[in-house]
């Protein structure tokens, strides 16, 4: 039986939340929309105009892709319409995007990279987008992770897949492009407790604390292959799916590290903690984490419980 992604928001709707009045898949159903958009883009990208670098600069000091700029715009519209949304961030934009609304309008913002790893595109590599639903409070999106409602990423490769979870398990939905719809693939996911694959970028390896090339080298010794996209969205999805871990160091050039907690680390976090696995930022759990900026940035190592605790071990003998 084919469960789309609407049919299975519904269903853990109704089984675990009876009260509900639809308006959070409402919401959902917006980034789905949005995603979709995308990925019809990116399947394009090579017959358009679109590939290639804008000229302009984000809030991150990077140089902007043009489709950064049409995925920002695409999840920005989508998501702006929908009354529940009372707040919007994007690691393209400097300043959240607020919406004025009242009643019962307004309870969630969401955060959201509307297109990670897009450098990538050029070259045919997958791409990807991140996104994390958090209630509307005083703390506005300052809120440690452990406070999402729901979080999410989409795969644009050889396949789109969307992957969620709303505190309940984590789910997969394939898109598939003869009925247009996401279509329940992975079921109740799991990440593995250990794995064989370790994905960094060994290229900064010199300038990484010596506790963490200590735990590579560890890694090595013990089997293990290395594997690096350069697209953590992608890197992160095989690490979901095939176990070992995934890890962002602090470097000399950066050493509050380089990932956007709220946008990209929380919802990877989230995901993984809900799947079994361990997410910190080198060390302490990563959804513990108060933000103190909406661009803040963080280290990360994420994957299978031995894999983290391994990391851990290294750490705590320095």
């Amino acid at each position: 039986m084919i469960v789309t992604v609407q049919q299975h928001i519904l269903e853990q709707q109704q089984q675990h939340y009876p009260e509900a009045d639809g308006t959070f898949s409402w919401l959902l159903s917006g980034i789905t929309l949005a995603t979709k958009m995308i990925q019809a883009k990116v399947r394009r990208a090579g017959l358009t105009d679109i590939l290639g670098a804008s000229g302009d600069i984000n809030v991150q000091g990077e140089v902007q892709q043009n489709l950064d700029i049409y995925a920002n715009e695409v999840v920005q519209h989508c998501l702006g319409v929908r009354p529940s949304v009372a707040e919007l961030i994007s690691e393209e934009n400097e300043e959240p995007i607020t919406f004025e609304r009242t009643g019962d309008h307004g309870r969630y913002i969401v955060v959201f990279d509307p297109l990670d790893g897009s450098s990538n595109i050029d070259v045919n590599v997958s791409v990807g987008t991140t996104f994390s639903v958090l209630r509307q409070s005083s703390e506005g999106a300052l809120q440690p992770g452990h406070q999402q409602i729901a979080a999410g990423y989409v795969v644009y490769g050889s396949s789109t897949i969307l992957v969620y979870t709303a505190g309940r398990g984590v789910f997969g939905f394939t898109l598939d492009p003869a009925i247009g719809a996401y279509v329940l693939s992975h079921d109740n996911m799991k990440m593995p407790a250990k794995g064989d694959i370790y994905s960094v970028n060994e290229a900064y390896a010199d300038s990484f604390p010596e506790h963490y090339r200590t735990y590579i080298a560890d890694l090595r010794k013990s089997g293990y292959k290395s594997r690096y996209i350069g697209s953590m969205v992608a890197d992160y999805h095989r690490t979901l799916l095939k176990g070992g871990v995934f890890l962002y160091p602090p470097t000399a050039a950066n050493p509050e590290g380089k990932l956007r907690l709220l946008y990209e680390a929380n919802p990877i976090a989230f995901i993984t903690e809900q799947a079994g696995g361990k997410a910190i930022d080198g060390t302490g759990r990563t959804l513990d984490i108060l933000p103190k900026s909406i661009h803040e940035r963080t280290p990360l190592v994420v994957g299978g419980v031995s894999e983290v605790e391994a990391f851990e071990q290294i750490r705590d003998r320095r």
